[in-house]
């Protein structure tokens, strides 16, 4: 014999921030009987500390704390002492705005970038995605893409008449994609950005030693053993379920293995990238036009870690970075349109590294970035040809002798099925906020009597108008859809 549902008041769909944060905010109001089912083996979502090559962490998902002023999760780890040993947060975010003299810069023919033109154009890049952030963009600039805005401001600046200069300014374009975790900037929305905020202060690009595993960890303190249900992959949810004899609650889960729960309310923290792949089979009935839509038109994209690790450090001490510059990058215009059709830019996939930083508390490693279609691509190939392609690239443009890699971690997070990307951003021609509230809405929207409402709820980074992409705007979610919940019993 089968057996029968179980029951549940609060289904918790996911255990990343948003799923953590909802489950801790309900039990913390005393809200009993709640369930988080979250697919993976593991907790966290796109959190995912590991100690793959030494007794020290690395952060293979999330490793990012945005800012201090008004943020949940940074005021978690300080108060538990969980940030970096560091003296000071890095003032600056990751990319052109976060790069010094350390950053080593290289072109093709192995000569390097005069620190100079690197900090003038570095510098000049960060004013122009200032304005379209601040909201400053000029009229003529508000219906471009950011990619066609950055182009035609820089083409105005004296930077732009010097071969490096505009090599540079490509290199910070693709360092840009991995902010927006786009396939190109001529894909994303300029003028949409000023909808993203920034928290003011510092940013840690590092935790303690503990990583965000740690921060997790201060939410699993409030959960009863047993809350959370590993391995528990959702296949279905039927809400709108009318109650009567045989329907005691009004949504019912149903998992991979037809482990089946009966709830009262369901929150869905599933990645916009489970929901692009999922939505129009999972719920059922099916979800409202309105929702179906702003999972089509909100973005969500790919952004690709290469770990490698040597036994010993081949770089100078002063060595933070090793950049790329090319000659002809993935986003110089020309080149972008020209690879907009066909599948010839598979064979230089590469090309969209950006580069290789140094690792906190790995001395010995390095960490390449990439994003978009080519991290996409670069996930479908074995690891030892993406490291030599990596040693290649090293040697080739530093002209330095770079050992072979002892150890190397590569993520795939966009063809992992369980989350299908890294995080959202919102497209050229698409309004933002509209499809983030849509997104956002709980269901049913309208219902006869009262206990129709509340059924189905939404968190999860892509649901938040101005924090969405990180760790604390899918945190905040969570907490608002467990008071949307909280303030619905009051």
């Amino acid at each position: 014999m089968s057996e029968g549902p179980e029951s549940v008041r609060v289904v918790v769909v996911g255990s990343g921030f948003a799923g953590l944060a909802a489950a801790s905010t309900l039990v913390k109001a005393g809200f009993k009987n709640v369930l988080v089912l979250e697919a993976k083996e593991r907790i966290g979502g796109r959190v995912h500390t590991a100690k793959p090559f030494t007794e020290n962490v690395l952060e293979i998902g999330a490793n990012w704390i945005h800012g201090q002023k008004g943020n949940p999760l940074f005021q978690i780890a300080k108060a538990e002492n969980l940030l970096s040993e560091e003296a000071s947060a890095s003032k600056k975010k990751r990319g052109p705005q976060s790069v010094t003299t350390r950053d080593y810069f290289f072109r093709e023919d192995g000569k390097q970038v005069s620190a100079k033109v690197v900090d003038e154009v570095c510098s000049y890049f960060s004013k122009l995605t200032d304005k379209a952030f601040d909201d400053e963009l000029e009229r003529k600039y508000r219906k471009l893409s950011m990619g066609n805005y950055l182009d035609k401001a820089f083409e105005e600046s004296s930077l732009a008449k010097t071969d490096d200069g505009k090599k540079v300014f490509e290199w910070c374009k693709r360092t840009e994609c991995t902010d927006e975790a786009c396939s190109s900037l001529y894909e994303v929305s300029a003028s949409q950005d000023s909808n993203y905020t920034e928290p003011e202060g510092g940013f840690y690009n590092t935790l303690g030693p503990g990583g965000y595993r740690a921060v997790l960890d201060v939410l699993l303190r409030n959960l009863p053993a047993d809350t959370i249900k590993c391995n528990a992959q959702v296949k279905t949810i039927r809400w709108d379920l009318i109650k009567n004899e045989e329907e005691d609650y009004p949504v019912q889960v149903v998992c991979e293995n037809e482990k089946t729960f009966e709830a009262e309310h369901v929150i869905v923290t599933v990645s916009l990238g489970v929901l692009k792949d999922k939505a129009k089979t999972m719920f059922q009935p099916s979800l409202p036009k309105n929702k179906l839509n702003a999972i089509e038109n909100l973005g969500f994209g790919t952004v690709g870690k290469i770990f490698l690790y040597f036994e010993n450090k081949f770089w100078p001490e002063d060595c933070s970075g090793i950049q790329m510059v090319w000659n002809e990058g993935p986003e110089d215009e020309e080149v972008y349109e020209a690879a907009s059709e066909g599948e010839a830019w598979k064979k230089t996939w590469y090309k969209k590294i950006t580069g290789f930083n140094t690792v906190a508390r790995h001395p010995t490693a390095l960490l390449g970035w990439i994003t978009g279609r080519e991290a996409l691509y670069m996930e479908t190939l074995p690891d030892s040809e993406i490291t030599s392609v990596c040693l290649r690239l090293l040697r080739s443009f530093t002209g330095w002798s770079v050992p072979d890699v002892s150890k190397a971690l590569i993520t795939r997070w966009g063809t992992d099925f369980h989350v299908r990307g890294s995080y959202s951003f919102v497209p050229q021609d698409v309004d933002g906020v509209k499809e983030q509230k849509a997104l956002a809405s709980p269901l049913p929207t309208k219902s006869k009597d009262s206990e129709g409402k509340l059924q189905v709820l939404f968190a999860g980074e892509a649901t938040h108008e101005n924090f969405y992409t990180t760790t604390h705007g899918a945190y905040l979610t969570g907490v608002r859809e467990a008071q949307r919940l909280i303030d619905y019993y009051i």
